[in-house]
């Protein structure tokens, strides 16, 4: 017997070994690991998968779409777990506070799809004044440092009723600069530099990095993500939004 390295394919079809989670399935197919078969038999295979190819590309999706499916379901269990964090803490800005279902936003002022979806969110709070909607700023740092200043400029914002307007008008800018945020907060008779100063204040750093911690205890790394209750919605889908609100005012 000589050892052969086996695609996953055939190592998910013949159950020889169990497959490591990757971040990639193209990266698992080419890292599979190496079992011992019979050389004639690995040959048969080889021909089978090379006269029909789309075998790999059926196996490669089906992994991705369970690899989706545990991630969600880890980040629905872990819902449980913070469910006061995610929907009672009193520092969020929150549409809707009397309303019976909760729906979580985790999003950042500079992302891309964060705007994508924004004008739908809000639309959704205005429609649905029985659904409380939870607003958490987690600025993952890799859209520039607006992103903490438009935090801080919406709390002060906030601070004066003004959160739903002033989170329309910082999303719908692509992108978001310093200077924006300056203008939105004058023409609303804030002074800058004092939002500055609440910007670097500690009570505002601790908000951040308690919604950064939450996420990662979460297994959230990216934005928007939506929590609907206890389902979990990753990405900037309006339509699974719109359907898991439905599910959850009727109870089911």
């Amino acid at each position: 017997m000589r050892r052969l390295i086996l695609p996953l394919a055939l190592v998910m079809a013949t159950g020889l070994a169990a497959c490591e989670k990757k971040d990639d399935p193209g990266a698992a197919i080419a890292q599979a690991k190496t079992v011992e078969v019979d050389a004639e038999f690995g040959e048969k295979v080889r021909a089978y998968l090379i006269q029909n190819p789309e075998v790999l590309v059926e196996v490669s999706n089906a992994l991705q779409l369970k690899q989706m499916a545990d991630a969600e379901k880890a980040v629905e269990d872990g819902f449980r777990r913070h469910k006061v964090e995610l929907q009672r803490d009193r520092r969020d800005f929150v549409i809707n506070p009397n309303g019976k279902v909760t729906v979580v936003q985790f999003y950042d002022y500079n992302c891309g799809y964060c705007k994508v979806v924004a004008p739908e969110v809000l639309e959704m709070a205005r429609t649905n004044p029985n659904v409380r909607f939870v607003f958490k700023d987690f600025t993952l740092g890799n859209f520039g440092p607006t992103s903490e200043y438009a935090a801080a400029a919406a709390r002060a914002l906030g601070d004066k009723g003004l959160f739903a307007d002033s989170h329309a008008e910082m999303m719908s800018r692509k992108p978001l600069t310093d200077e924006m945020v300056d203008d939105l907060l004058r023409r609303n008779g804030i002074d800058p530099a004092a939002v500055r100063r609440l910007e670097a204040s500690a009570p505002q750093q601790q908000y951040l990095a308690d919604v950064r911690t939450l996420a990662k205890d979460l297994g959230i790394d990216g934005t928007p993500a939506f929590f609907v209750e206890g389902d979990f919605i990753s990405g900037a889908r309006p339509e699974e939004i719109k359907a898991a609100i439905a599910k959850a005012l009727s109870g089911k």
